[in-house]
C-alpha cells in the first residue's frame, strides 16, 4: 500500500472514532435531559397533587370556621396564581424555577396559616374528612420534598457531565446548557425562634 493511502485510512478511522465518542457523549447528553424533564414531571405532579387536594380542604374548613373567611381566600388565591406559573422543563432557568418556587412557597404558607387558624375549632380538627384530608396534605408535602431533592440530583448529574471535560465541548457544540435546581427559601438558613 502507498504511504498516502495508509496515511488517509488512518485518518478515516480517526475520524470514525472522535464521531462514534462524540455520538456516545450526545446520546448521555440527551438521556441526562430526558431525565431532568421527568424529575421535573413528578415535582409537578406532586405540587399539582396538593392543588387538588386545597378546594377539599377549603370546603371542609368553611363548613366550620364561616370567619375564616380571609385566610380561605387567601389560600384559594395562592393556589389559583400558583397553577398558572409554569417552567418549561427543556427552559429551566434559575429565574423561572425561582418565580415557580416563590408562588408554590405562598401556597404552603397560606396552607400553614390555615392549620393553624383550625385550632381553634375542636369540631373540625375531631372531623374524620378533615383528619383525612391534613394526613393527605402531610404526605404530599413530604412527597414533594422527596422529588425535590430528586430533581436536584438528576441536575447535578446533568449539569456535571455536560461541564466536565471533554464532554463540555460536545455541548457546547450541540446546545445543551447548564440547568437551575431547587434552593432553599430566604430566610430558611436561621433557625426559627422559640419562645415559652
Amino acid at each position: 500500500m502507498k504511504k498516502g493511502t495508509i496515511i488517509g485510512l488512518s485518518i478515516a478511522g480517526l475520524i470514525v472514532i472522535i464521531f462514534l465518542w462524540g455520538n456516545g457523549l450526545y446520546n448521555s447528553m440527551v438521556t441526562s435531559d430526558e431525565v431532568v424533564s421527568k424529575s421535573w414531571a413528578n415535582v409537578e405532579s406532586q405540587y399539582q397533587r396538593r392543588s387538588d387536594l386545597i378546594p377539599n380542604l377549603v370546603a371542609t374548613v368553611k363548613g366550620y370556621a364561616t370567619h375564616e373567611n380571609k385566610t380561605l381566600t387567601e389560600v384559594v388565591e395562592a393556589r389559583a396564581k400558583a397553577t398558572q406559573v409554569t417552567v418549561d422543563p427543556t427552559n429551566i432557568t434559575p429565574e423561572k424555577l425561582a418565580e415557580y418556587q416563590a408562588a408554590q412557597s405562598q401556597v404552603g404558607s397560606a396552607i400553614g396559616r390555615l392549620l393553624v387558624s383550625v385550632e381553634a375549632y375542636p369540631d373540625l380538627k375531631a372531623n374524620q374528612n378533615f383528619k383525612e384530608l391534613q394526613a393527605q396534605l402531610e404526605g404530599t408535602e413530604n412527597r414533594i420534598s422527596v422529588e425535590r431533592q430528586r430533581f436536584n440530583d438528576d441536575v447535578m448529574a446533568y449539569n456535571v457531565l455536560i461541564r466536565r471535560f471533554p464532554s463540555n465541548i460536545v455541548a457546547g457544540i450541540t446546545g445543551f446548557e447548564k440547568k437551575a435546581n431547587f434552593k432553599a427559601d430566604a430566610g430558611t438558613e436561621k433557625a426559627p425562634e422559640v419562645k415559652f
